[in-house]
């Protein structure tokens, strides 16, 4: 196989299915790049992802609390996915703040 010929099977350029989506089922945040095609959509998405782990983080504190039935790992591995997923967000926000003032900041 030429290499012209494996990006053209790779990208899907004949009009196949793309060997990416072969590989297996597509990634969820593929999917919802693929539905939402516009920023604000893909933002939310990602806002609201945010606030899951958040609130999933929360319940397993308060049942760990109540009963011993919640392994304590269980409840360290939701409270680090919430806290790295913040820690996302804000960097993000950090990042399109800074991109906002060199745009305005551009001499035209």
């Amino acid at each position: 196989m030429t290499e012209i010929a494996a990006v053209s099977s790779a990208i899907a350029l004949d009009g196949t299915t793309p060997a990416i989506d072969r590989l297996g089922p597509p990634l969820p945040s593929r999917i919802a790049v693929d539905d939402a095609a516009s920023f604000d959509a893909i933002l939310a998405a990602g806002l609201e992802s945010v606030d899951r782990k958040i609130a999933t983080a929360d319940n397993l504190v308060r049942q760990f609390a109540v009963d011993d039935d919640i392994p304590v790992h269980q409840v360290t591995l939701a409270l680090e996915q919430a806290r790295m997923s913040v820690e996302l967000a804000l960097e993000v926000r950090t990042r399109m703040l800074e991109t906002y003032r060199e745009l305005m900041n551009m001499q035209v």
